[in-house]
């Protein structure tokens, strides 16, 4: 459902009505203040009514960006990073007339006479850049772009605009270069929204240009168990000699034990028969 609060600013001119005569004192807004409501309203005509491609945002043919685009693009500005949805809400419950409207997870200008308009490129530089997430990217050398969020892919003519567009999704994106020469050539038709800023429907694999793959990493092996280890962990601080045995050398250390006993009681008994005969 639309919300266009620009037409239905009486509503919340009796909601603060009401707070005032039950006590509550109304705030006064400081429009020289940079975080003040007054002054975000005044930043967001700008980005949503006139240039959006300066912020690195591509509004739908109806004028709808996604909410969470626009609030990053605030934030990646100087002293804007405190801004929230929640200071979205601020000026639709403080300001009588707020230059946008709003729908589900979208917003939009309510004045867009002077939005650009998307229009078919007729010239363009010999390259153009992207970015794209580093999951993505083995699959886009694979079978070429698409859009993904965006109803287009969106491009743009230089590095760094790619760059901040492409760190809204992964902090450290893959960053591409287009051949238009050979992107056309394979049937990709591109838009110019405004600026710097272009889209395109498709782009083909072997069109555009990236850092090599990352070569996978072999595969550890299970280290074995040593039984080393175990005898180390039985006796701290110490280490035992396994040293090799002599099995003839063993064999003859058993015989004279396991022969004791018998010479034993032989001498016993010639002790016994030489005292009895003295």
């Amino acid at each position: 459902m639309l919300l266009n609060f620009a037409s239905s600013c009486v509503d919340f001119t009796d909601f603060y009505e009401s707070r005032c005569n039950a006590g509550h004192q109304s705030v006064e807004l400081d429009v020289t203040n940079p975080k003040s409501a007054a002054q975000l309203n005044k930043l967001l005509d700008y980005i949503l009514s006139r240039r959006p491609d300066e912020f690195g945002l591509v509004p739908d043919e109806n004028g709808w960006i996604f909410l969470k685009d626009l609030l990053q693009a605030v934030n990646e500005e100087d002293g804007r990073r405190h801004v929230r949805q929640a200071s979205i809400n601020e000026i639709l419950l403080t300001l009588p007339h707020p230059c946008f409207e709003m729908a589900a997870a979208s917003i939009r200008a309510v004045q867009r006479q002077h939005l650009p308009r998307r229009i078919l490129a007729a010239e363009l530089p010999k390259l153009l850049y992207t970015g794209i997430t580093r999951k993505s990217y083995p699959v886009a050398l694979e079978k070429g772009l698409f859009p993904t969020r965006h109803s287009h892919i969106i491009l743009s003519g230089t590095l760094a605009m790619a760059e901040r567009i492409a760190k809204r999704r992964d902090p450290s994106p893959i960053i591409l270069t287009i051949n238009i020469e050979q992107a056309q050539e394979k049937g990709a038709v591109f838009y110019h929204e405004a600026g710097n800023l272009y889209t395109a429907d498709a782009i083909s694999a072997g069109c555009f240009s990236g850092p090599p793959l990352p070569k996978p990493r072999p595969e550890a092996t299970p280290k074995k168990k040593s039984n080393e280890k175990s005898e180390k962990q039985k006796t701290p601080g110490s280490f035992i000699l396994n040293l090799p045995q002599d099995p003839v050398a063993k064999k003859e250390r058993n015989k004279g034990k396991t022969g004791t006993w018998k010479r034993d009681k032989k001498r016993i008994r010639r002790d016994k028969q030489k005292y009895w005969s003295d």
